[in-house]
């Protein structure tokens, strides 16, 4: 999913927990999601903080969910 198509989805809310995980990463390992409304950074920094995505954004773990 490019990057405009993972910001409408996530801000529409119709985003599955995967894809929000795959989303952040890709936008964590371009730089971009530190150009974004603090919004992006701050749900960027505590996927990181979670360990859910490395700081470099690499994909450690998918949340658990029935």
């Amino acid at each position: 999913m490019d990057t405009v198509d993972f910001i409408i989805k996530f801000e529409s809310g119709d985003i599955e927990p995967d894809e929000l995980i795959d989303g952040f990463a890709d936008l964590i390992k371009g730089g971009t999601v530190w150009q974004l409304q603090g919004f992006y950074g701050r749900t960027a920094a505590s996927l990181i903080e979670s360990g859910y995505i490395s700081p470099e954004g690499e994909v450690l773990e998918y949340p658990e969910y029935a």
